[in-house]
């Protein structure tokens, strides 16, 4: 009798063990099953106003490569440059309508929804490219980033940088009477326009493609812009001086639509986090070494590079923030308050 119920007991456990692997193994099927029902191929255009050879461009192609590959293609980001789709106010629009779409703009852009965001693309904040990272992971502005996904945006990363912008003229810039009088081509922006004339310049809107022969028949005396600017575009053939004003910081942000953003999976979507974040560390760091070389290079065909009156520039540019109704009062202190912690912990 014993034997027998020792035998049952046997019998009774191993029914029980095969049917916990039974239940785990169709649970994992399960798992299996509805992760792959989730994960759905999707197509999404990103639209962009950098030309296809720019760095920034080229970083982004690979970045958006290396998430179709390690989503297995179920991801599949084509990258559209050079302003082949709409951009500036229009990319924005698409990724508020909720299209498969990612826009990539400056923080301006994003000010037509969360106005103080483009306060963070203001004159004369920055001091250098690492001043502006840290910026970005400050809670000043997580709180912008979670105030613009509630408008339809959310901010993947804002973290790429093109360079700063200066002065590009055929004489030396130190300080604002040196500026007085000059017509210097800006982007017909109200931001760009108001900060020339803080400046002490006459600012010109001027179409891009007409600035070179602008410049070489006196309709302007000059433009803002950056290194890599001067030398792709060959300004430096008729503009021999570059005074280094810093007075804007040329970054972008990206940015896709929070309901698109839910239709991926967690993890695709830490694949493309950790992508653009990896991307945006390659793109510093090959800017760091092209502002150097191209900067040799254009000494070597004759410019001339000069130092500015920085604390003076600033002093004049701070009104520039009260002339945007819509930016927080005190807009200026508050982003001021941001870096000097940032610069005091360095």
């Amino acid at each position: 009798m014993k034997f027998y119920q020792l035998e049952m007991k046997k019998l009774f456990i191993t029914i029980a063990f095969c049917a916990a692997i039974l239940i785990l193994s169709c649970n994992e099927r399960s798992d299996k099953s509805s992760q792959t029902a989730a994960a759905k191929h999707i197509d999404i255009n990103m639209s962009l106003v950098f030309t296809q050879n720019e760095l920034l461009t080229q970083e982004l192609i690979k970045v958006t490569n290396k998430i179709r590959e390690r989503t297995n293609g179920l991801i599949n980001i084509k990258v559209f440059p050079g302003g082949q789709l709409p951009v500036y106010k229009n990319n924005l629009e698409q990724v508020v309508n909720g299209a498969n779409w990612i826009a990539v703009e400056d923080l301006t852009y994003v000010g037509d929804y969360v106005p103080d965001f483009a306060a963070l693309a203001g004159p004369m904040l920055y001091n250098s490219y690492d001043e502006y990272l840290k910026m970005m992971k400050t809670e000043f502005v997580a709180g912008l980033k979670a105030q613009s996904e509630q408008k339809g945006i959310k901010v993947l990363n804002a973290d790429y940088i093109f360079g700063f912008r200066h002065m590009i003229t055929n004489r030396e810039i130190k300080n604002s009477a040196d500026m007085k009088g000059m017509r210097i081509r800006v982007p017909g922006s109200q931001l760009f326009i108001h900060t020339l004339s803080a400046m002490g310049a006459s600012p010109a809107s001027l179409p891009f493609p007409e600035t070179y022969a602008g410049v070489q028949q006196g309709v302007v005396d000059g433009l803002e812009g950056s290194i890599l600017t001067m030398y792709a575009t060959k300004i430096y053939e008729v503009a021999k001086n570059m005074s280094l004003t810093k007075h804007f910081l040329g970054t972008v942000g990206i940015y896709i639509s929070p309901k698109l953003w839910n239709t991926f999976t967690a993890k695709q979507q830490q694949i493309v986090l950790e992508e653009l974040k990896a991307g945006a560390k390659s793109n510093t760091a090959e800017l760091i070494k092209l502002d150097k070389e191209y900067a040799k290079k254009l000494e070597d065909l004759g410019v001339k590079f000069n130092e500015v009156n920085t604390r003076e520039f600033s002093k004049l540019t701070a009104k520039v923030y009260n002339q945007f109704p819509s930016w927080s009062k005190n807009i200026h202190s508050t982003i001021t308050k941001e870096l000097d912690n940032i610069r005091t912990a360095q």
